[in-house]
């Protein structure tokens, strides 16, 4: 039971916004789960969201304008930010650098402001977030396997996993 709420938890936490996978498979690598579930189920969690960001786009464009309007210079530098990307590189290139750069959720709706279609959208946020899902998956699992043969340590979930044994 408790690896299923482990592995729930890797799954709600890349799904919320602005908490991107890149940070989500190797926190849950590092705790002990292994690499591929946790890249399997972070990249569910994330395009879950993604995609239903896409889906609501228009409720989401008035949101967003109340937003900037509270706060337009913080706004007005990530726009900027994400308008040089998407001149530059167009779509791809804003759905391959956002998860890194501005995040994937807010890299989809500046996508939708800028004038991509849901479905082309759809394609490149998921092509993006899978790319990078394999490659920090990959990443984490050496990673982590080198920490764990340098130090013992087998990940603090599976330190709790034994305590409560």
């Amino acid at each position: 039971m408790a690896l299923f709420i482990a592995y729930l938890i890797v799954f709600l936490l890349a799904a919320t916004p602005f908490i991107e996978i890149v940070g989500i498979i190797p926190i849950g690598v590092i705790a002990g789960l292994h690499a591929a579930p946790v890249t399997i189920v972070a990249w569910i969690g994330n395009m879950l969201t993604i995609l239903i960001v896409i889906l609501l786009t228009d409720k989401i464009k008035q949101w967003m304008q109340m937003r900037n309007e509270k706060n337009p210079e913080k706004a007005k530098k990530r726009e900027e930010r994400a308008g040089r990307v998407w001149k530059k590189y167009g779509l791809p290139g804003l759905a391959l650098i956002s998860p890194i750069l501005i995040g994937s959720h807010l890299g989809a709706v500046l996508a939708i402001s800028f004038g991509g279609t849901k479905k082309q959208i759809a394609f490149w946020m998921t092509a993006s977030i899978f790319i990078w899902a394999v490659i920090t998956g990959i990443a984490s699992y050496y990673g982590a396997e080198f920490l764990f043969q340098q130090t013992g340590y087998e990940g603090f979930l599976v330190d709790v996993l034994q305590q409560t044994k």
